[in-house]
């Protein structure tokens, strides 16, 4: 890797995900000369797979309730998604030329839908600007300098900038690049750095062979999903082993640290959140006392065939498998189906992590503590979210903030 600079002060961005890219783009804008190192071939590898389908780019809900999504709270996180709430990130993909749009949930989406024109057009900024990608290039910690040491296919290299950004995400999809591997090189250093947990996965179920035979792979919609004090509408869908979705993963956090803890986490389950439980059992009454269980169910409490399933595996769980034959009580096992949850699936099927450096090891501008003039972002530090546009608004926000934070460090000096 070269290191010209023409005299200007020197950044390096280490990793080129959104939280890297975005800071790469307030540190050039201001006049450094900026270097992103990728450990992949390309840039932005998970962002582009999780836009596949639709790229969440943030949320519309208010920003108190959205701040009130992260956990566990932090008041320097906090800050920085205020410093750069979801407006700013809309007017910020507007200057790229991809407009955006609120969906009926309250999703943010860019108009083209995917995440492919987006990074093309913030490639081409970045470029603009004087940014230089280096790929296939991995950090692999400190030389005795102080300087930043990378593996390179040409060789061994190191870059001694004057300030330098830590953006390496957490370790869910590691294929893509977020492999967890910088949690050692820091923990030398002794820096604090909370394990790394599955964040937004799934939960294994203990479902009979015929209900995994016939159901994995079928969306539960319109269903709550509650734990503890929390509720949540949405949907999930029935896995050969367990249980994912949106409705899941927006009680990921609180559900993985009760298995964790005690081996097992039992949820509930509304089939009809739409109907309250008298209302239900009014209409299970006036069902046809000829009819079949799976009819009345059907058309009387209005639960497709993958819900009036999973009912029959609570009750087999709760009720020794029948299912009650009173109406009053069958409305409330269908508002309040058991789902017991027996473990979390591996952090490489996870959507994003929890854990990493602690926010104690940051001062107020991101900087580590412990390695002056080097600060850290996005996913490799200690937050979580549900997916629904959190995510990638913290991982822009703190890459921003990260940024910022950096030059006025060099200002002082």
């Amino acid at each position: 890797m070269t290191d010209e600079t023409n005299g200007r002060r020197k950044a390096v961005v280490v990793g080129a995900g959104p939280a890297g890219l975005a800071a790469a783009e307030v540190l050039a804008g201001a006049g450094l000369a900026v270097t992103v190192a990728e450990r992949m071939p390309s840039p932005a590898r998970k962002l582009l797979i999780a836009g596949r389908g639709g790229l969440n780019l943030t949320h519309g809900e208010p920003l108190e309730r959205f701040l009130g999504r992260y956990r566990p709270h932090a008041p320097l996180l906090d800050a920085a998604v205020r410093a750069f709430p979801p407006e700013a990130l809309r007017a910020w993909c507007d200057g790229l030329g991809q407009p955006t749009f609120i969906g009926s949930s309250g999703r943010v989406f860019p108009q083209a839908f995917k995440a492919s024109p987006l990074l093309r057009a913030w490639l081409a900024r970045l470029d603009a600007l004087g940014v230089v990608l280096r790929t296939r290039t991995r950090w692999t910690g400190w030389g005795p300098d102080g300087s930043l040491v990378f593996a390179h296919p040409d060789g061994p290299a190191a870059l001694r900038p004057d300030v330098a950004v830590l953006a390496l995400g957490g370790a869910s999809w590691p294929r893509l690049g977020a492999d967890g591997a910088w949690v050692p090189v820091l923990a030398r250093e002794g820096i604090p750095v909370a394990p790394l947990r599955a964040a937004n996965a799934g939960f294994t179920v203990g479902w009979s062979a015929i209900f995994a035979q016939r159901f994995a792979g079928a969306p539960l919609k319109r269903i709550a999903l509650s734990f503890g004090a929390e509720r949540v509408r949405g949907e999930a869908v029935i896995t050969a082993d367990g249980i994912e979705g949106g409705a899941v993963y927006a009680l990921s956090g609180p559900l993985r640290d009760a298995v964790l803890a005690d081996g097992a986490a039992v949820a509930t389950l509304d089939l009809r959140p739409d109907l309250d439980a008298a209302a239900l059992a009014k209409r299970l009454a006036a069902a046809r006392p000829d009819q079949s269980r799976a009819t009345t169910l059907r058309k009387a409490a209005g639960l497709s065939p993958v819900a009036a399933g999973l009912l029959r595996e609570s009750a087999r769980e709760s009720a020794g498998g029948a299912l009650p034959a009173a109406p009053a009580a069958l409305a409330g096992l269908i508002k309040a189906a058991p789902l017991r949850l027996t473990g979390i699936q591996p952090i490489a099927r996870a959507i994003s992590s929890a854990g990493g450096i602690g926010f104690q090891a940051l001062d107020g501008r991101f900087m580590l503590r412990a390695r002056p003039g080097t600060f850290a972002a996005g996913e490799m530090l200690d937050w979580e979210a549900p997916t629904g546009g959190y995510l990638l608004q913290a991982s822009i926000a703190t890459g921003r903030a990260a940024a910022a934070g950096a030059l006025a460090w060099l200002a002082e000096r």
